[in-house]
């Protein structure tokens, strides 16, 4: 893939790769795995089960885990669901928030056409995300 590329094109590239692969029906953590096999064959640089601290009014209240992070600027959550619900997006944009990144995939492996939903969070797209 040309490096001109968006990376959000060229993850979900690595995820329609798995998708179609693999097909609706296994946990999430099979598809983590796969995709993480794709990202590194692509020679995308990420980050599996990046952790992150929640804040309020200055004080650590709380951790969370981003199922992948790619190239320290985009955020991947992975879904094995038959639906995935505003609580999802709502889910996500917290998690941007709280990571300070601005981009975040919803990918959904469970359904037969993988799922995605992008979501911004205070974007500019000067890192052509």
């Amino acid at each position: 893939m040309s490096s001109n590329k968006r990376l959000s094109e060229r993850v979900l590239k690595c995820a329609q790769n798995v998708s179609h692969e693999l097909g609706a029906g296994f946990l999430e953590k099979v598809y983590e795995k796969a995709l993480c096999i794709e990202l590194a064959e692509a020679g995308i640089p990420f980050q599996c089960q990046q952790p992150f601290v929640i804040s309020y009014k200055g004080k650590d209240v709380g951790r969370y885990i981003a199922d992948i992070v790619v190239d320290n600027q985009l955020l991947i959550e992975l879904k094995a669901l038959s639906c995935v619900g505003k609580e999802h997006d709502a889910q996500v944009m917290n998690y941007l928030r709280a990571s300070g990144l601005t981009v975040g995939l919803i990918l959904n492996f469970g359904v037969a056409r993988l799922g995605i939903r992008r979501k911004v969070w205070n974007y500019d797209d000067k890192n052509n995300i």
